[in-house]
C-alpha cells in the first residue's frame, strides 16, 4: 500500500460563540484538513490546528508547508512506515508540529482501515473502559462564568476547565473562586492560565490564594520554556502543577521530569506531530511516574477523534479535553458525545464519517498534491 494522492482544505470552523483564552480571541477556528488516498483505494482523513502563539505555526504558511513540502515527500510511501515518515518529515523542516500531526493522523486513519481495526488497536488495545471530558469555560466576567458552570453541571457534566490569565491575576482569583462558590465542593475544577501569569511570583500569590479550593490542577501558569520557573512555582504552592504550552517534545519533557517541575503533562498532537510521539510521550511520563492528559487546540471530530484514540490506548493519560466538536456551530465529522463521556464508534481507522457537502461548505482554500499513477 502507497500513498498516491493528497487533497488539503483550508477550513474555517464557525463557533457557538467567541473563545476566549488568555493570547487570544477566536471569533472562528481556522483548520487544516487533509485526505490521504492510497493504491488501494483507501482514503485517511488528518488535521492542523496550527497556532502561532505556541507551535509557531500560521495558518496560511502551514498550507503552503503541507502543499509545497511535506505532502510531495509522502507521495509513495507506505503509510504503515510511519518512523520513516516521520524521519522524512523532521529532514526536510524542524518544527512544524501541527502540520505534520495532519500526516500523522491521516496515516493511522488508513492503517487502521487497512487492517480493518480502530487506531486504538494498533497502539496497544483499549486501556480503559471510558473517556470523559469537561466543560471548558472562556474567560468572562466571574458572576457570568459562575452561572455558565452551574448551568453545566445542572447539564450533566462531570468537571469544568475555566479559562483564565487574560487581565490580572487577582480577578482570575475571584472568577475561579465564584465558580467554586456557585458549583459546590465535589465537582472537579480545572484552571487552565495558558501562560497569563507570566512571573513565578504572580503565579506564586494567586495560587497560594486558591489552595482551599479544591482545585484538580493549575496549568500552565507562566511563559512557556521557563521550566525552571515551573518547577519554582511547584515547589512553592500545594495545588497540582499541570504543563503544558512548555512540554512540546521528548526534549521538554525529559527537562521536565528531571527538574520535578509538573505533577502533570498536557500532549496535544498538534504540539508534538502527532499520535506517533503523543504515545511515546506518555510512556516516558509513565516511566517517571507522571499522569498525562490528551488535549486540543479546538479541533474538530477529525483530531479530536485522533487524541482520544490515543489517551483511549494509555493508562496514564487519566483525562482528555477534546471538546472543539461541541464548540462549533457547523462541523464536517460525527464524534460522538455523550456527556460527560465521548463514544468511539470502534469503526476501522479513526473511527467517524466526513460529510464532504460541508467539508466543501467550510472550505475557503483547497489543492490536490499527486495523482493516482504516483
Amino acid at each position: 500500500m502507497k500513498i498516491t494522492q493528497a487533497r488539503l482544505h483550508a477550513v474555517r470552523f464557525p463557533l457557538h460563540e467567541p473563545f476566549i483564552i488568555s493570547y487570544a480571541t477566536y471569533p472562528d477556528m481556522p483548520s487544516l484538513i487533509l485526505e490521504l488516498e492510497t493504491d488501494n483505494g483507501l482514503v485517511g482523513y488528518g488535521e492542523a490546528v496550527p497556532d502561532e502563539h505556541v507551535t509557531g505555526e500560521y495558518f496560511t504558511a502551514s498550507f503552503e508547508v503541507l502543499k509545497e513540502l511535506f505532502l510531495p515527500a509522502v507521495i509513495g510511501m507506505n503509510p504503515f512506515d510511519i518512523e520513516a515518515i516521520h524521519h522524512k518529515l523532521d529532514g526536510l523542516l524542524a518544527g512544524n508540529p501541527a502540520s505534520k500531526a495532519a500526516i500523522d493522523i491521516a496515516c493511522y486513519d488508513l492503517m487502521g482501515k487497512a487492517a480493518g481495526q480502530p487506531v486504538y488497536n494498533l497502539l496497544g488495545g483499549q486501556a480503559k473502559e471510558h473517556l470523559s471530558y469537561p466543560r471548558v469555560l472562556s474567560i468572562e466576567a466571574p458572576e457570568i462564568m459562575a452561572k455558565k458552570a452551574k448551568e453545566a453541571v445542572d447539564a450533566g457534566y462531570g468537571s469544568l476547565k475555566l479559562k483564565v490569565g487574560a487581565d490580572n491575576a487577582q480577578l482570575d482569583v475571584e472568577r475561579i473562586l465564584a465558580v467554586r462558590a456557585e458549583v459546590g465542593e465535589a465537582v472537579p475544577i480545572r484552571v487552565d492560565v495558558n501562560q497569563g501569569w507570566h512571573s513565578v511570583g504572580t503565579a506564586v500569590t494567586a495560587i497560594r490564594q486558591l489552595e482551599q479550593a479544591g482545585l484538580s490542577w493549575v496549568e500552565q501558569p507562566i511563559r512557556m520554556g521557563d521550566i525552571r520557573g515551573l518547577a519554582e512555582v511547584r515547589q512553592k504552592t500545594a495545588v497540582p502543577i499541570m504543563a503544558d504550552e512548555t512540554v512540546q517534545s521528548m526534549k521538554d519533557l525529559l527537562e521536565i521530569i528531571r527538574l520535578d517541575a509538573a505533577d502533570v503533562i498536557n500532549i496535544k498532537l498538534m504540539k508534538c506531530g502527532g499520535i506517533f510521539h503523543a504515545v511515546q510521550m506518555a510512556k516516558v511520563a509513565e516511566a517517571a511516574g507522571m499522569l498525562c492528559q490528551i488535549g486540543s487546540m479546538v479541533e474538530s471530530s477529525v483530531a479530536s477523534s485522533a487524541g482520544y484514540h490515543a489517551a483511549m490506548s494509555r493508562r496514564n493519560i487519566e483525562s482528555t479535553e477534546l471538546t472543539g466538536p461541541l464548540l462549533f456551530s457547523e462541523e464536517i465529522g460525527d464524534l460522538k458525545y455523550d456527556h460527560p463521556y465521548v463514544v468511539l464508534s470502534g469503526k476501522p481507522g479513526l473511527g467517524i464519517t466526513v460529510d464532504h457537502h460541508q467539508l466543501a461548505k467550510l472550505t475557503v482554500k483547497t489543492c490536490t498534491i499527486g495523482g493516482t499513477d504516483a
